[in-house]
């Protein structure tokens, strides 16, 4: 499932060693094998440990995880095991930890926060905005896509979304509409999408061919309404929630009926709490 391949984790190596370890060569140890563990503190939803496993592989270290991304580790579980020469494990050590502290921080959160809206309204899905870290959209979207988040938009050539500051370029509220019904006549493929901000505009929206309205800051109680209205007048339509959306407010606007939760929250997750340990082998 979207796994990234392996010259983008070529690239991810190089940023991170470029040419080699400055300090296992000059320690200079004598050859040894060990074995290195790469555990959770707390319980995780496991993502990208198939990517954590193939950089052991391409630095040249025997790799292994018994724990498949999207599947969930209790504390205290191995969720990478490598074994090779020292200096290649030094090498592999932070690129891995560090890719699965993050992977499994948004993976985790993204799952905590689908759990909470689904036990309200099990229809309602998880959706993540493309606000994602700079340069790093591939791997923030496998890694949140692990805990069961979907994208709502993976670019701007992905989807039709009419935005405010798209209306803002209209110099009347009638040249808007009109517009928009001619835009409605061109999307053959694709859904309309408009964002609302007022249960009267979201309606009017409607009426002119919106396929999908998404309510932006709006509360719960003002989504049920636009929820209710949709089922009576215009059953074939989806309702989105939008804006400000986190873990602890998540279910309140699952349970206004929306059929999504718009959100950027799983981004700013925090890295998982992993820790390492090593086992010397003993000297080649």
């Amino acid at each position: 499932m979207n796994r990234l391949s392996d010259p983008e984790l070529w690239e991810y190596i190089r940023g991170d060693l470029p040419y080699f370890d400055l300090t296992t060569q000059l320690l200079a140890l004598p050859p040894q094998r060990a074995t290195l563990k790469v555990l959770t503190r707390d319980e995780v939803v496991a993502a990208c440990t198939e990517e954590a496993v193939r950089i052991g592989e391409l630095l040249g270290c025997e790799a292994q995880s018994s724990f498949a991304s999207g599947s969930v580790a209790a504390p205290g579980s191995v969720l990478l095991e490598l074994h090779g020469d020292h200096e290649t494990l030094h090498s592999a050590w932070r690129l891995c930890q560090i890719l699965l502290e993050y992977a499994c921080g948004m993976a985790t959160r993204a799952r905590t926060m689908l759990a909470k809206a689904h036990a309200v309204n099990p229809h309602c899905e998880l959706l993540v905005t493309r606000k994602s870290f700079p340069f790093a959209k591939r791997f923030s979207t496998r890694a949140l896509m692990c805990g069961g988040a979907m994208p709502h938009r993976l670019g701007l050539s992905e989807t039709v979304l009419v935005f405010e500051q798209h209306r803002a370029l209209y110099k009347d509220t009638a040249a808007f509409e009109a517009a928009l019904r001619e835009l409605k006549q061109r999307c053959v493929e694709k859904k309309l999408t408009v964002e609302s901000e007022s249960l009267e505009d979201a309606k009017r929206m409607l009426a002119l061919g919106a396929d999908v309205i998404q309510m932006d800051k709006c509360g719960p109680d003002t989504l049920q309404e636009l929820v209710a209205y949709k089922r009576e007048h215009h059953p074939g339509a989806t309702i989105l929630a939008a804006g400000g959306i986190n873990p602890a407010n998540v279910a309140d606007y699952a349970a206004s009926g929306v059929e999504g939760v718009v959100t950027s929250s799983p981004y700013q997750a925090g890295m998982a709490d992993l820790t390492a340990r090593w086992e010397t082998d003993g000297s080649d």
